[in-house]
């Protein structure tokens, strides 16, 4: 018969592994429900991951639907440009523009009265002025400025984005399309836009404008969304400011914009003179 003692020790000795295993057992179950989960977890991230991505919008697509929230492909419109530089100082233009297609842009000065008679033409990456009283148009680039702001002549007689650009990303930010776009070629004002915009609608909100070293030389800001014809609305206000000129703006401001089919002999530097004629 055993002793007392030692009966008793060895009962306790049985509790003790018994309560090591128990505890052993727990831990493993433990730690593979926190496996568990944490696969599961990561499963469902990686998920929808992939989910957000196919959700985007194909990147040409979204391209060209920026563009056709901003203006039809062909129109005509009036718009006011006003420049306030870095003194504070004022200057105002009213413009007549037309464009044609993806890549013909018009435009007739009609305020101040210094520059009535002024008229703009671009063809692709040509750009012309024509002087009253100059024999013949003189050709400009995109990175002048025919009234002398913080607006380029690129800007002014805008084409579609599309034409000029490729989108090579395009991603959801802040509940946003923030799109990326290179240049085409050499001769686009800026190397590169970030463009952010609605998710709905496409209207952009905001383009940063870079030069090709990566300096961020403008920002352009869509205010004002006005509905000019039926089924058709845009910003009719787009600001500029820049980090190079602080305290200077510009201002252009969207009026009467119509859907019209344009004579394409319109877009001919000997037809310049007749810009006048047109409203």
């Amino acid at each position: 018969m055993l002793n007392p003692i030692l009966h008793k020790s060895l009962i306790l000795l049985v509790i003790a592994v018994m309560c090591n295993i128990t505890g052993l057992v727990k831990a493993e179950t433990t730690a593979s429900h926190s496996a568990a989960t944490e696969v599961s977890t990561g499963t469902e991230t990686a998920n929808l991951a992939v989910a957000s991505d196919s959700a985007l919008p194909d990147k040409a697509e979204a391209l060209e639907k920026i563009d056709r929230s901003l203006n039809p492909e062909s129109y005509v419109s009036y718009k006011k440009i006003v420049n306030i530089d870095t003194k504070g100082i004022k200057k105002e233009f009213v413009m007549y523009v037309g464009k044609l297609g993806t890549d013909k842009v018009l435009g007739s000065f009609l305020a101040p009265k210094t520059d009535v008679g002024r008229a703009t033409l671009r063809i692709g990456d040509n750009m012309w002025l024509y002087i009253p009283n100059v024999k013949k148009p003189v050709r400009i680039t995109s990175l002048q400025s025919v009234t002398g702001g913080l607006f380029n002549n690129s800007d002014i007689m805008g084409l579609d984005y599309s034409d000029e650009y490729d989108c090579v990303d395009i991603k959801l930010e802040d509940g946003k399309y923030r799109l990326e776009l290179k240049a085409k070629t050499g001769s686009v004002a800026y190397e590169k836009l970030v463009v952010t915009a609605d998710m709905q609608t496409f209207t952009p909100e905001r383009i940063d404008c870079y030069t090709s070293s990566g300096m961020m030389v403008k920002s352009l800001h869509f205010k004002n969304i006005v509905e000019f014809e039926e089924g058709f609305k845009r910003p009719s206000v787009v600001e500029t400011d820049s980090p190079l000129y602080k305290g200077a703006k510009s201002i252009m401001i969207y009026s009467q914009m119509k859907r019209v089919q344009l004579e394409e002999s319109l877009f001919n530097i000997s037809n310049m003179a007749k810009y006048q004629e047109l409203r």
